[in-house]
């Protein structure tokens, strides 16, 4: 069970509650679950019966025990706590099954794991000035708010600069009443859209503009050019090409996170290439087999139908259980980027995964060295890391930044 996924339970208690008149107050939009903190009982924490003690003219720890008989009958809850004031505290059940859970999303929805549609209702106008970080925020404002299911119409106070399409950039209409996104900084005077497309590019500036909180000062210097860790943007990219990698070398080894490997030769001429976990990043044509890591595989092998990720526990500890978390929680971060108009917080969360992915990646190979044979954890660690490359790809795409397949 994602997190995104126990909202819904709970939502669906509170639902359950009122029309059964256990609860006489108005069902909620949604319901805010997170993560609990650092000395806090459970998986997970929400405070949905604070939320509801006022209109319903009950204790709080009242109308948390009315919630709570509702949730614990749900599947993948393992058990629910009141803590506090009124907190309820979810301990899921089966963590691999919550992990499974996670991957299959990812896989299933590809570049739109996260979308949703919780702003189906919602009917926006966003207007901006004729600048090119109030431009570039608000299309990539449009891109989050669209993802969750809103329609919107984006204006602007002049007519466009020209160089705002090589950003990306569309607007709707010029001179309407104005419904402004408030709070972006401006760029110093000078800087205009096409500068910044000759001295950074277009996914680099698009990066510099959006990183930084709207009210902070956009860094647009040469650092974001460079091609080293010390760079966000090269990190993001950087981690989605080593997840691209680490899949085509699977192939060469004649094995998917889905597949087991039989290491009977592959006759000659026989391809190796496996189905790509999220083909739609692959051009037309393209090879999925790179020269593997390590030494001694010379000898090719035949990849036969297998329990997708090995069977029993997946072994996700140590350092792919924040990496594994971060997928799990990217949903949640869209949304709230959504709702406050804040790229930034996309932005920030793809950096995470990167780091996340590489300290993943160098503890736990999802390759096999040596003479090592593919096995079930193998499989479990190139899935992990190909569920990060698609988190990876999707931010950036509502970002409007490419995702390379090489760097």
């Amino acid at each position: 069970m994602t997190p995104a996924d126990l909202s819904r339970t709970v939502l669906r208690a509170v639902r359950r509650a009122v029309d059964e008149d256990a609860l006489r107050a108005p069902v909620p939009a949604r319901v805010r679950v997170e993560r609990t903190r650092p000395g806090g009982s459970g998986d997970y924490a929400c405070a949905v019966a604070l939320q509801l003690a006022g209109p319903a003219a009950l204790p709080a720890l009242e109308v948390a025990a009315i919630l709570r008989e509702r949730v614990a009958a749900e599947p993948g809850v393992g058990r629910v706590e009141i803590t506090g004031p009124g907190f309820l505290s979810f301990t899921l059940d089966a963590p691999a099954a919550g992990d499974r859970a996670v991957l299959d999303a990812v896989r299933e929805q590809g570049l739109a794991y996260g979308h949703g549609d919780a702003l189906r209702e919602e009917i926006l106008q966003f207007h901006h000035a004729r600048e090119v970080r109030a431009a570039v925020t608000g299309h990539a404002v449009r891109r989050l708010v669209v993802a969750q299911g809103a329609r919107v119409r984006v204006s602007c106070e002049e007519a466009s600069d020209p160089d705002w399409a090589r950003l990306g950039v569309t607007v709707d209409a010029h001179g309407t009443p104005p419904v402004p996104l408030t709070g972006i900084r401006p760029v110093p005077a000078g800087v205009t859209a096409g500068e910044l497309l000759e001295r950074l590019g277009p996914d680099a500036a698009r990066w510099g503009l959006l990183r930084p909180a709207g009210h902070d000062r956009a860094a647009l210097g040469p650092e974001l050019l460079v091609q080293g860790e010390a760079n966000p943007l090269f990190r993001v990219r950087y981690a989605h090409v080593r997840a691209r990698a680490l899949t085509r070398g699977a192939a060469l080894l004649g094995f998917t996170a889905g597949h087991a490997a039989h290491t009977e030769p592959v006759p000659d001429g026989e391809s190796h290439a496996g189905p790509a976990p999220y083909a739609e990043l692959v051009p037309d044509g393209e090879s999925h087999a790179e020269t593997a890591q390590g030494a001694g595989h010379a000898q090719r092998t035949q990849e036969a139908p297998h329990t997708p990720y090995g069977e029993g526990p997946l072994p996700y500890d140590g350092a792919a259980r924040p990496l594994l978390d971060l997928i799990a929680d990217h949903p949640g971060v869209l949304l709230a980027a959504a709702r406050h108009r804040a790229p930034d917080r996309v932005a920030r969360q793809l950096e995470a995964v990167a780091h996340a992915f590489f300290d993943f990646h160098d503890s736990c190979p999802p390759l096999p060295a040596g003479d090592e044979k593919p096995s079930a954890a193998h499989r479990a660690r190139l899935a992990l890391a190909e569920a990060a490359g698609t988190v990876l790809a999707g931010g950036l795409s509502l970002l409007g930044i490419r995702a390379p397949e090489h760097l």
